[in-house]
């Protein structure tokens, strides 16, 4: 009898450890095919995070080179001084004499009297929004400048600019077709 129980103790002892290792066996796959799941959710939730903050960022790319971006740099810079205390003052003045050329600076001046209005903008007030557009051309740069008002009309104005890249014309149409 006592070789049966200790038997029967030596089977019970083995089925338990049997028991445990199948448990242990078992946790230990629900862990490897749980952990990475989790990690993948995680990282996948991480990845949607940071899309989701670079979608909210956005670029602005132009080169000094490139008449269609100092046309864009320029109305940028116009319009913020323009917006700006004191209607720009000296800013704005300085950067007529800096983008359009001279000589067309005093026909927007002229166009200016005429029309009581700023030939830059061929507005009496400030737009809210631009947008800068190339237009092409083929011994100048054209532009097309959209100017957006605060209750979302609009102006177009063609914008010439020569190959020193100083502003040559502002209109409806570009001097192609005047």
């Amino acid at each position: 009898m006592s070789n049966n129980s200790s038997a029967t103790g030596t089977a019970t002892s083995t089925t338990g450890r049997r028991r445990g290792r199948r448990a242990a066996l078992v946790a230990g796959l629900v862990a490897a095919t749980a952990l990475p799941l989790g990690i993948t959710a995680s990282a996948e939730a991480t990845s949607a995070d940071a899309t989701a903050r670079t979608a909210a960022f956005r670029s602005v790319v132009g080169q000094p080179s490139n008449s269609v971006t100092r046309i864009a740099d320029f109305y940028g810079a116009y319009i913020d001084a323009q917006s700006g205390p004191g209607e720009g003052g000296n800013l704005v003045t300085e950067l007529r004499k800096y983008y359009v050329d001279a000589d067309y600076l005093k026909e927007v001046e002229a166009w200016e009297d005429k029309n009581h209005a700023d030939g830059v903008l061929r507005a009496q007030n400030v737009p809210a929004k631009w947008t800068v557009t190339d237009n092409g051309a083929a011994d100048h740069s054209e532009a097309l400048v959209t100017l957006t008002w605060g209750d979302r009309s609009t102006v177009k104005l063609v914008v010439d600019m020569n190959r020193d890249h100083e502003i040559i014309h502002i209109g409806a149409e570009g001097t192609g077709v005047k």
